[in-house]
């Protein structure tokens, strides 16, 4: 295996606000490809310039790194630069998918459907907003991940205060229609969707808190959608990771709504990797262990 792959960095850490979750993410892959036999190294952004992966010789780089600078095209550019190859999507279809107000507008432009969503600022007049959009809204920065700084809205009055919580993440926010029904997540591996999960949790939604240290959020496995439908919520995902440009791996989730329609929310293109993470339980259900994910993932490594 070491030949195979030559020597490896898997970049975790870095200077995002999900630093944390990128850090376990990072150290579960790490041991798993060093279970493997990987010649694989631990390499943190945060401490060292990118262009020591060059300097320290490694031939490829598995990409462990969330938000900001490293789900986002940055690092994927800087790794084209130096002509190493990397795990996941490239550089556009990464910036797309980062960015949840232009993946929608793309979306709608091709007839995929996903919730009515507007973007706000600290003018927007919130009785007009919530007449438009109706309640309850979500509210989010458009290029954060981990739900961070995400709000469920449900009275008039707290929409200025989830703005003003959305725009310590990001200048560009955006208030979102709640659907009520059933969350679905679809992992996405090489080109074919695995087994979607059904998330429950008792919280107002599946939160930061909810997705990495809740020990009372459920993952159902089989979903409990019939075989069909199924198929149909999985081939639309794969639909909508497709015409992002999305590639290698990740992660597409979504609301079957009361009438049995399926509105997508948002793509992952490096989703977490730790203990309480979706895609390795997803490969887990279709026979795929975690350290076999990881060595699949690796072998998916390419430069632009």
């Amino acid at each position: 295996m070491r030949g195979k792959f030559g020597k490896v960095a898997v970049l975790m850490g870095g200077r995002s606000a999900e630093r944390e979750i990128s850090l376990k993410s990072g150290t579960r892959v790490l041991d798993a490809l060093k279970k493997s036999g990987v010649d694989a190294h631990a390499f943190d952004p945060r401490d060292h310039g990118l262009e020591a992966l060059r300097a320290q010789r490694f031939d490829r780089a598995f990409i462990a790194l969330h938000g900001r600078f490293g789900e986002d095209g940055t690092v994927q550019g800087a790794l084209e630069y130096l002509g190493i190859p990397y795990t996941g999507s490239g550089v556009m279809a990464s910036a797309l998918a980062m960015d949840k107000w232009r993946t929608k507008l793309l979306w709608r432009a091709v007839g995929l459907p996903t919730p009515n969503c507007e973007l706000i600022g600290a003018r927007t007049e919130s009785a007009g907003l919530a007449a438009r959009l109706g309640l309850p809204l979500m509210v989010k920065p458009a290029r954060e991940g981990s739900s961070l700084g995400m709000s469920k809205v449900t009275t008039i009055e707290k929409i200025a205060p989830a703005y003003e919580l959305a725009a310590r993440y990001d200048d560009v926010v955006i208030a979102e229609r709640f659907v009520e029904g059933m969350e679905l997540t679809a992992g996405i591996l090489g080109d074919a969707p695995l087994p979607l999960i059904r998330l429950e949790t008792p919280r107002e939604f599946y939160d930061y808190e909810a997705k990495y240290f809740a020990d009372d959020t459920r993952y159902i496995c089989p979903c409990g959608l019939p075989a069909e439908q199924e198929r149909s919520v999985q081939r639309m995902a794969l639909e909508a990771f497709r015409i992002l440009g999305c590639s290698g791996w990740g992660r597409v989730d979504a609301m079957l709504d009361r009438d049995g329609k399926l509105q997508l929310l948002e793509v992952n293109t490096i989703p977490g990797m730790t203990d309480h993470s979706l895609v390795p339980m997803a490969a887990r259900a279709k026979g795929i262990s975690f350290e076999d994910l990881c060595v699949r993932i690796l072998e998916s490594a390419h430069v632009g």
